[in-house]
């Protein structure tokens, strides 16, 4: 039983990991001499544009950042309930509330993630003075982490929703 609690410990911090550095990190686009994400577009690694008011679609950018706070501040506080629900459940209850935040958590890096993958094409065409030298280019791994953040924390969200409480 000790080991089943330590593997579900490591996998929702594994998750809790996964989403802070697919928000934080710069590389949601990537290609030879630039990166983008969600915060900014640089070229050359030195020459960097952070993405505001200015940038044509703003509003979904933003939804696209919200999102991704959300989901990582929706796992951390998972994880807290998870650890007070440890002490105070009775014997043969379940994870009910942990479960349905981070499950919540997992909706939240699916829209962000979603948003992005649906509209980086009309995006990047949109703000071509961000994006000149960014058109031909690729995924690059933040956003596949978000991707394996949303299945970590599916299944871990299924995985509290099954567990109950033992001695």
């Amino acid at each position: 039983m000790l080991v089943l609690l330590a593997f579900i410990i490591i996998f929702h911090i594994t998750s809790a990991a996964l989403l802070f550095v697919a928000t934080i990190d710069n590389a949601w686009w990537v290609g030879e001499e630039f990166f983008a994400d969600v915060w900014r577009v640089c070229v050359n690694n030195t020459n960097c544009t952070e993405i505001d008011a200015n940038y044509q679609d703003y509003p979904t950018m933003q939804a696209v950042q919200a999102t991704m706070i959300l989901s990582t501040i929706l796992c951390c506080i998972a994880f807290l309930i998870f650890v007070l629900q440890l002490f105070r459940l009775k014997q043969g209850e379940r994870f009910v509330l942990t479960s349905i935040i981070q499950l919540m958590s997992c909706l939240c890096v699916m829209i962000a993630a979603s948003i992005y993958t649906d509209r980086r094409e009309d995006l990047h065409r949109s703000n071509f003075e961000f994006y000149q030298q960014v058109q031909e280019g690729s995924y690059g791994y933040s956003f596949i982490l978000a991707w394996v953040a949303f299945a970590f924390t599916f299944i871990s969200g299924l995985m509290y929703l099954i567990l109950r409480k033992r001695k």
